[in-house]
């Protein structure tokens, strides 16, 4: 393939995964707007991954043995993911996906300056003038973090991982789904691989 070959085709993928991945973006990132970490082995070689399936037990499941609605959130979502890169689902797949979720209770303070002399000291007023001062604010909230682990099948090691850090607002807890969905695309927007021979479809023309 000649270079200006090979660079249409790396802008055709990149065009696909933007386009397919703009909607959910859009509709559910602000829900939960989170850091992006990521982290790869670099003796992992990609180019054998073709398929993918889940870990038996994610870490999102509960304990007693069954499937958690946040567990079937993620699969989703992240089957959305992978199909968008050419991989398919098998019984005995290259990659295992695995999910944790944690969440930590968070407290913030801040101090906003203030001059300490008026409502009620407003009597001062004229006299003599009143020292600065610091009104401390103190909010508790929620950090939330995602981790996506792929794993290789065959050695059973950690090829890639990304996590999704960040503060869940209420309005998150309310639409938990598109939450996940914007957190699960926005993590995956920074894999960078696809399965071998898998050449994305052109993106859509916008309408007129």
């Amino acid at each position: 393939m000649h270079a200006s070959s090979a660079s249409r085709a790396i802008w055709k993928v990149l065009i696909f995964l933007v386009a397919a991945s703009t909607l959910a973006a859009c509709s559910s990132s602000k829900l939960f707007d989170p850091k992006i970490f990521v982290n790869q082995d670099p003796a992992a070689n990609f180019s054998k991954y073709r398929t993918y399936n889940y870990e038996a037990q994610l870490g999102t499941d509960e304990r007693r043995g069954y499937r958690s609605i946040l567990s079937t959130y993620l699969i989703d979502a992240m089957d959305l993911q992978m199909q968008q890169r050419g991989y398919t689902k098998a019984d005995d797949p290259d990659l295992i996906v695995n999910f944790y979720v944690a969440k930590e209770e968070k407290i913030r303070a801040t101090q906003t300056p203030t001059m300490v002399g008026g409502g009620y000291y407003g009597y001062r007023s004229g006299y003599y003038g009143a020292y600065s001062g610091y009104d401390t604010t103190v909010t508790q909230y929620t950090q939330g973090t995602l981790n996506i682990d792929l794993v290789d099948n065959r050695t059973r090691t950690l090829v890639w991982e990304g996590i999704a850090a960040g503060r869940v607002t209420d309005k998150a807890r309310e639409n938990a789904q598109l939450a996940v969905n914007g957190a699960v695309t926005d993590t995956m927007a920074r894999y960078p691989h696809l399965a071998p021979g898998f050449v994305p479809p052109p993106a859509a023309e916008p309408a007129k």
